[in-house]
């Protein structure tokens, strides 16, 4: 008997594992460092190596042969796989000397060292479990954390040093704080100098912010676990900047902002980038590493919120600013102070800048399309294949590494090129999913949202009507109409079981530009939710014959959860049932950053219209919550509190505790019986037979 697809879903971590990422370009463009793992269902990460010229691999650290186990994994970095959403395990990160000879990871809170030219590989000892350790540029040197202390050890004489020690028990050097990690897309908190002799450290007194407990109600012996939690409207932790040179020197480099967006030191420049708590204006500073004075290069303001985008700041090789900002109606790549692309080609990401080439990701019209492009004096071009998909990429020493997923590829397909020629491709080993995917991508409604139409295998367009399922996340920063097999294999399932699913982006996904991201200012609620309305009675106009209306459930998760129980509790006219996993019922409840991005800060009111405890006394349709106790993101408040106000308000609901489980729910028999117990709700729900 073949596997199922909610065991094999959970088996393969949603069908993660096995495929490459974290690359690594040599400066000569002739190896590419990568991690992997060596099967779609082993979860152990190793780390790899591919030759440019000959077109082979070759792994160069196994875990298993290094005697690591990450059940040692020390409290921090627990935290920052979570943040990360990190799924697998063995060595998930690394990092390298500039010329990728040497590269650095910790295991188990164990510090390695490898050398990528013979293999050899061995530990170094430390005083306490590391966190996060990087090389030098020059490869001399690693700094790492550990209990809070910023470490550089010499690797080639052993000396080990504590360059900044924390004063105080929620003091940490070399960290990001939470808000960084988890809404800012930073993972880091220390920088080297180019000349690896001193390090940009990032000094966080998380003292100030309130402290909350994550409790575990299934074992009553157990201390609740204490975490220091940014709810909107509270105080953040403090962040500071600090120079820290080998030589025992140390440099306060002051902001005045809020948040450190992220920082770059480079040949050219050592830079930082800041952003107000209002998240109105965003600043680019220039650094003197000796004396730690600033130099304002550019600001950036939005009546609703300045866009974070990774990969800037960067600079050409004549020291010429790279950078990402919204203009004429577009986000652009900006090039000095001069906009390098058309308002019509959204910039998502910067990948690399090399000497005066730029690599970025981009959508033009269609906002699930996501393409490679190259910026070189003056012109851009198109660097990923012309097949719509989802594209990713990395540029060093003529080198590229373009990664694709399309609809018709079963997985990520990764292809090496060197000065435009083929070299290869880099295996994936994603486990085969079974599935016969029967997507279809529309336009709906009178703002044309993205909108992805998945029918059952075997499916007679014509020959019945079936029960819909809205399959939603439906927030910001997120999207679930791609171009590409992976972002459906879920929602294909759910459509076997007897379903029409559909997914749509609306207002606030990114994508379609600045002004369809901020139509959600001061309302999470009202723009996402018409909008799936809108998508649902768009997808029915064109699928008249496929779609019955009068049984349409909704599930989600997170903000997509969120969204699930608005959608019964303020539409039961068009929704019929609800699954709603870890949702945000009460946004005062979420942390300072995301929250206030997009409602402002709670005094100004904007928060009751987007909380659903206003509705409670309004559902009427089966709704099922599900929530991981463990929840240290969307902690199980959330919908603890509105189970209350919905027996209060006398509705029946069902409730789903998970015991020990996080926001990620990685568990593989949680995972695979989440399907198997939303897939039954939803049919009784609904009258599916």
């Amino acid at each position: 008997m073949s596997e199922s697809f909610p065991r094999l879903h959970a088996r393969t971590r949603r069908f993660s594992l096995g495929v490459p990422r974290g690359f690594t370009v040599a400066p000569d463009g002739s190896r590419v460092v990568f991690l992997r793992t060596k099967s779609g269902s082993d979860p152990v990460t190793c780390l790899w190596e591919f030759d440019v010229a000959a077109g082979t691999e070759r792994l160069i650290v196994d875990p298993r042969t290094l005697d690591a186990d990450d059940r040692d994994l020390p409290p921090e970095e627990r935290a920052r796989r979570e943040r990360s959403r990190e799924q697998a395990g063995g060595i998930v990160g690394y990092g390298t000397d500039t010329a990728v000879t040497t590269a650095a990871f910790a295991l188990a809170g164990g510090l390695y060292v490898a050398d990528l030219r013979s293999g050899g590989v061995r530990r170094l000892p430390t005083p306490g479990p590391v966190i996060d350790p990087r090389l030098s540029p020059t490869g001399g040197h690693v700094g790492y954390v550990t209990g809070g202390a910023f470490h550089v050890q010499d690797l080639e004489q052993g000396t080990d040093h504590a360059l900044a020690r924390p004063e105080g028990p929620e003091v940490t050097y070399g960290l990001a704080e939470f808000v960084a990690a988890e809404e800012m897309d930073r993972m880091r908190g220390f920088w080297w100098s180019p000349a690896g002799d001193a390090v940009l450290v990032e000094r966080a007194d998380e003292s100030p912010v309130h402290k909350w407990f994550i409790a575990d109600p299934a074992n009553p012996s157990r201390p609740a676990v204490e975490q220091r939690y940014p709810a909107a409207g509270t105080p953040n932790a403090e962040v500071e900047l600090f120079v820290l040179g080998l030589d025992g020197s140390r440099v306060r480099v002051p902001f005045t902002d809020e948040y450190l967006v992220t920082a770059a030191w480079d040949a050219h420049d050592l830079v930082i980038v800041t952003m107000s708590r209002d998240q109105r204006s965003m600043s680019v500073f220039s650094v003197d590493p000796v004396t730690g004075a600033t130099t304002l290069l550019r600001r950036d303001t939005d009546d609703a919120w300045v866009e974070i985008v990774t990969g800037v700041p960067g600079h050409l090789s004549d020291g010429t600013l790279v950078w990402v900002a919204d203009s004429d109606g577009g986000r652009r790549l900006v090039i000095g102070d001069a906009p390098a692309t058309p308002p019509t080609l959204q910039v998502r990401q910067v990948l690399d800048v090399e000497g005066d080439t730029v690599l970025f990701r981009a959508s033009g019209g269609d906002p699930a399309e996501i393409a490679v492009w190259a910026y070189r004096d003056g012109r851009i071009t198109l660097v990923s294949p012309s097949e719509a998909g989802v594209y990713s990429g990395h540029l060093a020493g003529g080198t590229l590494v373009i990664t694709g997923h399309t609809l018709d590829s079963e997985g990520p397909v990764t292809q090496v090129l060197h000065h435009h020629k083929p070299r290869g491709h880099i295996t994936s080993h994603i486990e085969r999913h079974g599935l016969d995917l029967r997507v279809s991508l529309i336009r709906t409604g009178e703002r044309e949202l993205s909108t992805a139409v998945i029918l059952p295998a075997g499916h007679v367009p014509g020959s019945a009507r079936l029960p819909v399922l809205m399959d939603p996340y439906g927030g910001p920063h997120a999207q679930r109409v791609l171009s590409a097999s992976g972002s459906y294999l879920t929602s294909q399932w759910f459509a076997d079981q007897g379903f029409a699913v559909v997914v749509a982006d609306g207002r606030g996904t990114p994508g379609r530009g600045p002004a369809f991201e901020r139509a959600i200012l001061h309302d999470l609620a009202g723009p996402v939710l018409q909008d799936q309305v809108d998508a649902l009675h768009g997808a029915a106009a064109q699928y008249p014959d496929d779609l019955d209306l009068s049984r349409v459930g909704i599930r989600g998760w997170s903000f997509g959860g969120f969204l699930s129980a608005l959608a019964v509790m303020r539409r039961p006219d068009v929704f019929h049932a609800a699954v709603a996993g870890a949702p945000v019922t009460d946004w005062s409840l979420y942390d300072t950053c995301y929250t206030e991005r997009y409602l402002g800060h709670p005094e100004e009111g904007h928060y009751d219209a987007s909380s659903l405890f206003g509705d409670a006394g309004k559902l009427d349709r089966p709704l099922l919550l599900i929530h991981g106790l463990a929840d240290d993101n969307v902690v199980a408040a959330h919908t603890l509190r509105l189970s209350s106000a919905l027996l209060a308000a006398g509705r029946q609901h069902s409730v789903l505790p998970l015991s020990g489980v996080t926001h990620m729910t990685p568990q593989e028999v949680v995972a695979e019986n989440l399907l198997l117990l939303q897939v039954e709700f939803l049919k009784k729900a609904l009258g599916v037979g």
